[in-house]
C-alpha cells in the first residue's frame, strides 16, 4: 500500500491540535497547534548539518501541505 507524502490528522480527545503526518524517511508527526515535532523513525545516525537542513525543509514543506489543503477545502 502506497500513503502520500504528508496527510493531515486530528483527534476529538484534543480538538484544538492538527496534526501533519509525514509518510517517508524520516517520518514524523508534527502538531500545527504547538509546532511539536515526534519523530517516528531512529535519525541519530545521519549528518548533524544535512539532517538540520533536511530536516528544516520538511517541516516547512509540512506547513505549506497544510495550508494548501485548508485552501482546497475553501473553495
Amino acid at each position: 500500500m502506497s500513503f502520500p507524502k504528508f496527510l493531515v490528522a486530528d483527534n476529538t480527545d484534543l480538538p484544538d491540535a492538527i496534526y501533519i503526518v509525514h509518510t517517508e524517511f524520516p517520518s514524523f508527526i508534527l502538531n500545527l497547534e504547538d509546532d511539536e515535532v515526534k519523530w517516528m523513525d531512529d535519525i541519530s545516525d545521519e549528518d548533524e548539518g544535512d539532517l538540520t537542513k533536511t530536516l528544516e525543509a520538511l517541516i516547512d514543506e509540512a506547513e505549506a501541505f497544510y495550508i494548501r489543503e485548508v485552501e482546497r477545502y475553501n473553495l
